[in-house]
């Protein structure tokens, strides 16, 4: 994704974001991040038609519009893939029924190409234009994690099917046991890699206990290299579970082209941290694009500025601002970048950050 600009979004008034292999972003709490993540949900439920759906179980218009519906009644998004050569936009408007589309159009190298028919829900996914393909392709692989649950009745305490949950690795982590075992099964390198990971950060992992029923379910067990006991999700601490599943997402062999994730630092040991933002450089190295919210100074002390972009909201409305190396050149000489956060030197996503 070359950019998103997006309008009338819940706190996000107006903005544009020029999106590179990795985005970090920081900001502190009520700033805007989770509400830009969660635009993606937002826009998955769009183009697999169920918006309005989306939007009731939200809480209605009142809740995913900017200030409200009396401030405004239209959200508007545009974005453009692979270097301006496909894209997507759209503007619906709230009505008494819910949202109606004003306009939907496909891009094609810089050229806008309307699929707009009046109604509910988005043409895109069933539209017949030849240059639909390449921009579901992309709707598609867009990816959206958060590892936040890890109760008793967590989804990494759920079954799943080893020959129906094993396509991708689910948002929420659900699947876990069932994609695990895939990997194991088709490729041992990957699943070895993925084993010596958890085992860098938690050294009493000892592997996985995969035992599927008759009926092809499995749930989440493992051993550990002191004891002959199978163990299960609950009994991992918070910080290892989230790890685990941190490990599995970067490590997986078929990455997906973006993955957008929700403050997976939450729980970490600082030596946890480090091996994340390794993971997030790998994997965009390997042409995965990364998108981050989060709040950890640790985690943003291990990229370039440039990776990284600050959060605010002011006056009632969420603003974006990438770091440049350059105007930090300065100060990188004698301080790292969590440095430059924690002394205020670098503003924006703070606090009290005021224009």
């Amino acid at each position: 994704m070359d950019y998103i600009e997006i309008s009338g979004y819940k706190s996000i008034k107006n903005t544009r974001i020029d999106l590179a292999p990795i985005n970090i972003l920081i900001g502190a709490n009520g700033s805007g991040k989770s509400n830009f993540i969660s635009f993606f949900d937002f826009l998955n439920r769009l183009y697999n038609r169920k918006l309005n759906e989306y939007v009731a179980l939200k809480g209605g218009d009142n809740k995913i519009l900017h200030k409200g519906k009396k401030n405004t009644d239209t959200i508007s998004f545009k974005m453009e893939f692979d270097n301006g050569q496909s894209g997507y936009s759209a503007k619906i408007q709230s009505g008494t029924d819910g949202f109606v589309f004003l306009n939907e159009n496909l891009i094609y190298k810089g050229d806008s190409q309307s699929i707009s028919k009046p109604g509910f829900e988005a043409q895109i996914k069933i539209s017949d234009n030849h240059n639909a393909p390449c921009v579901i392709k992309y709707l598609n692989g867009f990816r959206k994690y958060h590892f936040h649950d890890t109760s008793l009745n967590s989804p990494f305490s759920k079954h799943s099917n080893i020959e129906n949950d094993i396509y991708y690795f689910y948002e929420d982590g659900m699947n876990l046991a069932a994609f695990m075992y895939h990997i194991y099964e088709t490729n041992k390198i990957v699943y070895n890699r993925i084993v010596k990971n958890i085992q860098s950060i938690a050294p009493y992992f000892s592997d996985f206990y995969f035992a599927p029923s008759k009926e092809n379910i499995i749930r989440l067990q493992w051993t550990d290299k002191y004891s002959d006991v199978v163990f299960g999700a609950n009994d991992l601490s918070d910080g290892t579970l989230r790890f685990i599943a941190l490990s599995v997402l970067f490590l997986q062999p078929n990455l997906p082209d973006t993955i957008i994730i929700d403050e997976p630092e939450l729980g970490l040991h600082p030596s946890a941290i480090a091996k994340l933002a390794g993971m997030i450089k790998s994997v965009s190295d390997r042409g995965c694009q990364v998108i981050v919210a989060t709040q950890s100074t640790d985690l943003i002390s291990h990229f370039l500025p440039e990776d990284i972009i600050t959060v605010d909201q002011i006056d009632g409305q969420t603003v974006f601002a990438r770091l440049s190396s350059s105007n930090l050149k300065q100060w990188l000489e004698d301080y790292t970048i969590d440095d430059l956060w924690k002394r205020n030197i670098i503003t924006g996503g703070q606090l009290n950050y005021k224009l």
